[in-house]
């Protein structure tokens, strides 16, 4: 049977409430936290925790047109290493706004004492972070412009803090705001930014978002590539429903969240979600050992002539290369993780990547590069130091980002480069061929790790093997050792 439309949930949304107004709508939140929604309400329960999806970026046009055209829904698909899929249809999103087309309905919708969540996956880049100091850009155009008199809120950190403004002016308790990106204490990281904004503006609004509002840290878990241009018409031939934008992902999904919330929260827990009181012991675990080993294969892949994750993943070379950087480096910097099993979270990240049927892309892994690697990579490094601990892996991985830099494979064939400081690194990868450590003097992205001897010494030995012998020898050479 062939729908032209998309077919109804499972569920009945005539009287379903928004809760929730979530930013940065893309494919991961539609994986998994309006996943997770959808579970409770097919369960017959939630009702007033529906999503209201906000888009700020010119790139959130399409998600408007296709959410608007579609109802909110859309075709959910996982897909299993040996190649099934299981589909079904979404309704956790009941509304979608974008924002440039009229902010003030926006800031009506996060004022409405119905909304009593707001959640966010706006990227690790979109914090506006320092990635030297760890504080807010203040600096940063955007932001100035915002802080201008009688500005019209733009950005996430206008919009959310002019919606809590309004809520305490009008004597409405705040809604809690909820980050899901993958940062080491998003939580606390949004509540330094958003406050930070706040007191800028006026100081005692940032006075009363520090005191009365909650920003519960989270850890998630669900590898979802860019939807590829395919899947649309593979979900109408196995399923016969038309959607102009599936997303298909893995059977895998964790969320860890913090239980801290100003005016409640859905039942989650009923959904799968692991509700605990301190989330740092997982957060730790998956960014050091997932979202780092993501790194790890993505330069070296690019390098190798891969062009999927999948098939850098079950390549021997990379799973010994991946499983060393896991058990030496980056294990020894994590905290007891209450209920987890090691050694078969390693193996099954492994084998998370490994899944040939998700075409997960080297080159997504490769993306906003100096957002990732200080958050995931240069801690365990850092970590490492302190200690007098292995960090030869570690360093090869930030070599093989310099050496994927340059711009340029080592078949002669360009690379895109795909990130915000691509200005300033992409020029000194190129003088490296002279100036060995010219990347690390890139302090916005490495710090002080340039002053220290044994990094050096490790990531200049990584460069100078991949730059006479290619990656493949190098990978060689470092899974050889010990």
């Amino acid at each position: 049977m062939t729908h032209t439309t998309l077919p109804r949930a499972s569920y009945d949304r005539t009287g379903l409430t928004t809760g929730i107004v979530h930013f940065g709508v893309g494919g991961f939140h539609r994986a998994h936290q309006a996943m997770f929604v959808d579970k409770l309400l097919a369960r017959g329960g939630a009702h007033e925790w529906a999503i209201c999806g906000v888009g700020v970026l010119p790139g959130d046009r399409r998600m408007r047109d296709v959410l608007t055209a579609q109802d909110g829904q859309y075709t959910l698909s996982v897909v299993e290493p040996d190649g099934s899929w299981d589909t079904r249809v979404i309704g956790s999103i009941i509304e979608y706004l974008y924002a440039p087309d009229d902010p003030e309905a926006v800031l009506v919708k996060l004022a409405d004492p119905a909304t009593r969540i707001v959640s966010l996956t706006i990227t690790e880049g979109g914090y506006g972070i320092d990635a030297v100091t760890g504080e807010f850009d203040a600096s940063a155009p955007a932001v100035v412009a915002e802080l201008a008199p009688n500005a019209v809120p733009a950005t996430v950190f206008g919009l959310v803090v002019e919606g809590l403004a309004r809520r305490r002016a009008a004597g409405i308790a705040p809604f809690t705001v909820m980050s899901c990106d993958n940062i080491e204490g998003n939580g606390h990281v949004a509540q330094r930014v958003f406050g930070t904004f706040a007191r800028l503006r006026d100081p005692a609004l940032g006075e009363w978002i520090e005191r009365e509002v909650k920003f519960p840290n989270s850890m998630v878990d669900r590898i979802t590539p860019v939807t590829p241009p395919e899947a649309s018409g593979e979900v109408l031939r196995r399923t016969g429903i038309t959607d102009e934008w599936p997303v298909v992902t893995e059977s895998f999904s964790q969320w860890v969240l913090e239980d801290s919330f100003t005016l409640g929260r859905p039942p989650y827990e009923e959904a799968g979600v692991q509700m605990v009181r301190d989330v740092a012991p997982y957060e730790l675990m998956k960014l050091r050992l997932l979202n780092a080993s993501h790194q790890g294969v993505a330069y070296f892949g690019q390098l190798c002539g891969y062009r999927f994750v999948h098939e850098a993943a079950q390549d021997p070379l990379f799973d010994r290369f991946l499983m060393r950087y896991m058990d030496r480096e980056a294990t020894p910097t994590l905290r007891p993780i209450p209920g987890v099993d090691l050694d078969l979270y390693k193996r099954t990240t492994i084998e998370r990547f490994a899944n040939p049927a998700i075409g997960d892309t080297i080159a997504r892994l490769c993306a906003e590069s100096s957002d990732r690697i200080p958050k995931w990579v240069l801690p365990v490094i850092r970590e490492r130091l302190a200690v007098d601990g292995e960090i030869a892996c570690a360093a090869a991985i930030v070599a093989s980002w310099a050496r994927y830099a340059e711009g340029v494979d080592e078949q002669g064939e360009p690379i895109e480069v795909v990130d915000r400081l691509r200005d300033e690194l992409m020029p000194l990868a190129r003088r490296q061929r002279t100036e060995p450590a010219a990347f690390l003097t890139a302090r916005t992205v490495f710090g002080d790790l340039i002053d220290e001897p044994r990094f050096v010494r490790a990531y200049l030995a990584a460069l100078e093997s991949l730059h006479t012998k290619g990656a493949r020898a190098t990978l060689t050479e470092l899974v050889g050792k010990g």
